[in-house]
């Protein structure tokens, strides 16, 4: 009886050395990989996207400073000098943290280019501060501008590198979550075979969290980012779910961003300006709205072509972009909301002078867009919306301005019923014309 008390005994213990060695293998094993994953997620956080993002900002900055240098050189403004240099200052912080992401030679490149920009925006600094207006114009298109060009450029592939790194990092992470997971579901149905109700318990509850993350990197990696994982407390697990909450924010921004572009002048669409439009709002920054239309844009497109019409829509979209850049100021904001409409958003007292820039500019370019023989008529014969021909004039601009203080409580509503209803007058009315809403 002894003996088989021993024998039994012998059993259970090694029968409960095999549950603890297989669950623990299998809780290990998962919490091992899932740390490697969380690590490999902050990374991807805390390096790939923040890089990617350090580096829009250097190009969007070198952007902003090519503006502000021609118009320095053309105005010779003592503003736009402290602009220009709050601009380089921003620049010299970007610059800055390029040296804390971990060293690659593509990274090295990039902080060699931008020395070599910085010495040179030292130089035309130099001048400028002494108004020598000649010599700064000299270093600005010798040394400057090309640079400025080649660093752009590099810029450029650069996020496009890494972007690749970060789909490749991507997949790789769907990859080792499902590695894990099929290695994690192995140990833990032998330990499943042989455990008791509770290391039971145990198991499937890394098996849920397992599957909730796998899950939630397949759908990331097809584009759904919207997803999220349903895991709470502070555990890995729990933290790698906040980890791809952030990162499906993130991904998600940066789609949005792409997709509102419009695609044919490549100006902002309607997400970003009415996030710009709630956001002054909200700040109760003063602001003008100008609603920019073509008048007899249809019956062009329907004589000319779809390709010509086309060609009018990005010239008219440059030329916006041309007459902001020269008098508005950088934070004015061009949008594209589709067809021949066109916003800008800009200071209070620039809105008005900025109309009657675009109505001259517009009027000397849109001849150009006709053959000879209307040009020289100045007209030409088309048909209406309703199938009736008429004499159509040449193509001229409408500009609706309205402030925001015109406004007690501003909206994005209003905006639009009140461009609608200024639109409607001025389309019926001769030659390019603009209408400036009264100040409350």
């Amino acid at each position: 009886m002894f003996g088989l008390f021993s024998t039994v005994t012998k059993k259970v213990i090694i029968g409960y050395l095999v549950i603890l060695i297989f669950s623990l293998s299998a809780v290990g094993f998962a919490l091992s990989r899932m740390h490697q994953q969380t690590q490999q997620t902050e990374q991807l956080v805390n390096v790939e996207f923040r890089s990617f993002e350090l580096v829009r900002d250097l190009q969007q900055n070198l952007l902003a400073q090519e503006n502000i240098e021609k118009q320095l050189l053309i105005l010779r403004d003592p503003a736009l000098s402290e602009l220009r240099l709050n601009r380089n200052g921003e620049f010299t912080r970007y610059a800055l943290a390029l040296n804390r992401f971990p060293s690659t030679p593509h990274l090295q490149n990039l902080i060699k280019l931008v020395e070599s920009y910085r010495q040179a925006d030292n130089q035309l600094s130099e001048a400028l501060f002494f108004e020598n207006w000649t010599q700064a114009q000299k270093i600005s298109n010798e040394i400057s501008v090309p640079l400025r060009i080649q660093l752009l450029n590099y810029l450029a592939e650069f996020r496009q590198q890494q972007q690749q790194t970060i789909n490749a990092d991507l997949a790789q992470l769907s990859k080792h979550t499902g590695d894990a997971f099929q290695m994690t579901m192995l140990l833990t149905l032998i330990g499943i075979c042989l455990s008791a109700p509770a290391s039971l318990t145990v198991i499937l509850s890394i098996h849920r969290s397992v599957r909730a993350l796998k899950h939630a990197t397949e759908n990331i990696s097809a584009g759904r980012f919207e997803h999220r994982p349903a895991l709470t407390g502070n555990d890995e697990f729990s933290q790698l779910a906040h980890d791809f909450t952030r990162m499906g924010t993130k991904l998600r921004e940066l789609e949005q961003l792409h997709l509102d572009a419009n695609p044919l002048t490549l100006l902002p669409g309607n997400l970003a300006l009415d996030r710009e439009i709630d956001m002054r709002i909200s700040k109760r920054d003063p602001f003008c709205h100008l609603y920019i239309d073509l008048d007899n844009f249809k019956v062009y497109s329907d004589r000319y072509g779809y390709k010509a019409g086309s060609d009018v829509l990005a010239k008219v979209g440059e030329l916006i972009q041309q007459v902001v850049g020269q008098y508005g100021s950088p934070e004015d904001l061009v949008g594209h909301i589709g067809g021949d409409d066109y916003v800008v958003l800009s200071t209070i007292d620039s809105g008005e002078f900025l109309a009657q820039k675009m109505i001259e500019a517009f009027d000397k370019m849109a001849p150009s867009f006709y053959n000879a023989e209307d040009r020289k008529a100045g007209a030409f014969v088309g048909e209406d919306r309703y199938g009736v021909k008429r004499t159509f004039p040449l193509m001229t601009i409408s500009i609706a301005v309205i402030p925001s203080d015109h406004y007690e409580y501003p909206s994005r509503l209003a905006f639009s019923q009140d461009c609608a209803r200024l639109k409607e007058y001025l389309k019926i009315q001769k030659g390019s014309n603009y209408m400036l809403e009264s100040r409350r």
